[in-house]
């Protein structure tokens, strides 16, 4: 088989959308939270169920676009109409406020304006993701397994799960000075146009794969598909891959949405304190990556998320114990643990990441897009956070908001603590992939002697 060649426009278009897609994901699933909590109302259970609708939404739209766009043979415009819309709705937010909604629906009562302000935001959210989800995670996505196979998949995978560092990076402290300087309209404005106008780029730029045609299967047969019994059976080690990744993707929703509001409410860290440390952390962690994820595909994919389990948990739950008296130590010692987690955090997503494309049959790799999207989203991001809100109800920990006078919750430092342990429970499926792949490779060497 011929092995497929990364060129510079494919570098670029991985680079270009990746990071586009990663910023776009990053303020929808952390910046809304932020300013929803900030502008809004400061309730984490508005937080929680954003997330959870939103991941819902997400998985069902990739199921059928992944499909859909199997079966017309296209991911192209997929990818870039999608951006396109996507970044207009984002830009819609820019209008979104109680006191507009106050004026439009004529409410003077401000507790009813806020309820309704926060089910538009959902709404909106979920909107938003329909669009997103389509052009990112459905078509971008089925788009980037077109296009590599097993011989650059890690390389491919390492740049790409660098990317969420990135934006985190850039939404986390970039978008706290944009907003002080612009204004939250200003900031959604000015994402949304960003993203429109990559998409205007890939009309220019994406080609599709030689290899990808259009499929002739019945619709509902590919809905179904990666539900079959005979299909899982086949491909064992994808939905082992998958397990993985749901159990990891869940410890990482426990805390990751509450994370600023952690930072700002908890610690009493400034936009400037937070933006500096996660910023280090982040370029840090960025760098060391790059180095790491070089050596995935010469090494044992399986054997090196071993490592990186282990000190993905082992940081979250160092970080628990960041709540000293003084803010200094606060700051130092969360950047140091903070850095552990970050190394663990990338480095095991791109690990599994690639493990995930290596098991996806290129066949069938739109319809499989929904299904990675159930362990990818729709289970972290509904299980995720509700253990998360769990753990800030629990612990009690609220102050009087001094806009509104109502009693606001704080997320508690536990969502790290049992963030770490559940990373833990990763090892399980590794060990049950571990010992297929070792089947599987003994095998192989013993076939040809056999015969």
């Amino acid at each position: 088989m011929e092995e497929k060649t990364i060129t510079r426009k494919m570098w670029f278009i991985l680079v270009l959308f990746g990071l586009i897609g990663q910023i776009a994901w990053a303020v929808e699933n952390m910046y809304f939270n932020l300013f929803v909590y900030n502008t809004i109302a400061k309730s984490t259970s508005t937080v929680t169920l954003m997330v959870q609708l939103s991941g819902i939404t997400a998985t069902i739209v990739t199921l059928f676009a992944g499909i859909f766009s199997d079966k017309i043979g296209n991911r192209r415009h997929f990818i870039s109409i999608g951006y396109i819309i996507w970044g207009l709705i984002i830009a819609s937010f820019a209008f979104i406020s109680t006191k507009n909604t106050m004026a439009t629906f004529n409410i003077e009562d401000t507790a009813k304006a806020v309820s309704i302000t926060c089910t538009i935001v959902i709404i909106m959210d979920c909107v938003m993701t329909l669009f997103g989800s389509t052009a990112n995670d459905a078509s971008f996505n089925a788009w980037v397994t077109d296009n590599t196979d097993t011989s650059n998949r890690g390389k491919v995978e390492g740049i790409l799960s660098i990317m969420p560092l990135f934006a985190l990076l850039i939404v986390a402290g970039g978008f706290g000075i944009l907003v002080d300087a612009i204004g939250y309209s200003g900031m959604f404005i000015a994402l949304g146009v960003l993203v429109a106008l990559s998409g205007v780029a890939g009309l220019f730029t994406i080609k599709d794969s030689p290899t990808l045609t259009k499929s002739n299967n019945v619709f509902y047969k590919d809905l179904i598909y990666g539900f079959k019994p005979s299909v899982i059976k086949e491909n064992i080690n994808f939905y082992i891959t998958l397990i993985a990744m749901v159990i990891y993707s869940t410890a990482c929703q426990i805390f990751m949405p509450y994370l600023i509001i952690y930072l700002q409410e908890y610690l009493h860290f400034s936009v400037i304190e937070y933006s500096i440390v996660l910023g280090s952390v982040i370029l840090l962690g960025a760098a060391a990556v790059v180095f790491i994820t070089r050596a995935s595909d010469k090494f044992r994919k399986d054997k090196m998320a071993y490592i990186f389990t282990g000190v993905f948990a082992i940081g979250l739950i160092a970080i628990y114990f960041v709540k000293f008296e003084s803010k200094t130590a606060n700051l130092i010692c969360l950047g140091v643990f903070g850095l552990i987690m970050i190394i663990g955090y990338i480095s095991l997503l791109s690990l599994l990441g690639a493990l995930v494309r290596d098991y996806t049959p290129e066949k069938n790799a739109g319809k499989l897009q929904g299904i990675r999207m159930i362990f990818y989203v729709l289970i972290p991001m509904f299980v995720g956070p509700a253990i998360g809100q769990a753990l800030n109800e629990s612990q009690g920990i609220t102050y009087v908001d001094p806009d509104t006078g109502a009693l606001a919750n704080v997320p508690a430092p536990a969502i790290f603590l049992v963030a770490g342990i559940i990373a833990l429970l990763v090892f399980i499926p590794l060990i049950f992939l571990t010992k297929r792949i070792d089947k599987e490779s003994k095998q192989i060497i013993e076939e040809p002697q056999k015969q």
